[in-house]
């Protein structure tokens, strides 16, 4: 991961658990822990390379991470059975990495079924969790139904009225489905997933109008809390003072 990826992911990190705080815990950051599923597809050919920091197999990677709650809180907020999503695409000849912050576009969907003081909350979490505003300033919120049907090895998921997507595991050369673990762009969220393709994936909003098949297709389960985001962005400020100091050094 390239410096300038460190250090931007290390500031998002930082200051990302507190957005969306509700007004009355402005003062201090509000502890959350969740547990669930994570489906997510894109542009790219599987397996995605975006995750190895190299450039996406189409001139952009269009792509979504979408959290199926099983159980979880912020604060006192219930979350179980609740879901968000995030939608973003890459520039044109960049990593993933390399362009966080300048994405085309970056658009969150959060569960229409949540009440109020869940929204906020799961606003404030995606803000830490996933690409939110921080990967793209054409960014905005959306509150729409977001549901998922399993029939047989399909995944099927729905994002309101704007998209779908289908996917399914592959098989490993040994049995079993094929698995990455603790690839080079891995945060807590990616520590691990089985890797699959999708059967079709669509997406008409932001400015988008996909209709792809036979893609990246990812799964994994998480349970993922704030003080495990907390180490996670103090671990990426180390290495950032790492490398600037070993670039330093050279340049002397």
């Amino acid at each position: 991961m390239k410096t300038v990826s460190l250090a931007l992911l290390a500031a998002v990190m930082a200051t990302s658990l507190a957005l969306g705080a509700p007004k009355e815990e402005k003062t201090k950051l509000t502890k959350w822990k969740i547990t669930g599923q994570l489906e997510e597809a894109c542009s790219c050919n599987a397996a995605c390379p975006c995750w190895f920091d190299s450039k996406p197999t189409r001139a952009t990677c269009g792509g979504n991470q979408v959290l199926f709650i099983q159980k979880g809180n912020y604060g006192n907020v219930k979350l179980d059975g609740l879901a968000v999503a995030n939608y973003a695409q890459s520039p044109e000849n960049q990593t993933m990495m390399d362009s966080f912050g300048k994405w085309n576009f970056s658009t969150n969907y959060i569960d229409e079924k949540a009440s109020p003081e869940q929204r906020k909350a799961l606003e404030a979490i995606a803000a830490a969790v996933l690409p939110s505003n921080n990967g793209s300033k054409n960014f905005k919120t959306v509150y729409v139904p977001i549901t998922r049907k399993i029939e047989g090895k399909d995944h099927i998921i729905t994002i309101g009225n704007v998209a779908t997507f289908t996917g399914h595991l592959v098989e490993g050369g040994l049995g079993g489905s094929s698995k990455i673990t603790n690839p080079p762009g891995a945060d807590p969220l990616h520590h691990q997933y089985a890797q699959g393709k999708t059967t079709k994936m669509t997406y008409n909003d932001s400015d988008q109008n996909w209709d792809w098949t036979d893609t990246n297709y990812m799964l994994g389960t998480f349970t993922l809390d704030s003080d495990q985001y907390a180490k996670f962005a103090a671990g990426l400020a180390q290495k950032m003072a790492k490398k600037e100091k070993t670039e330093s050094a050279e340049k002397k």
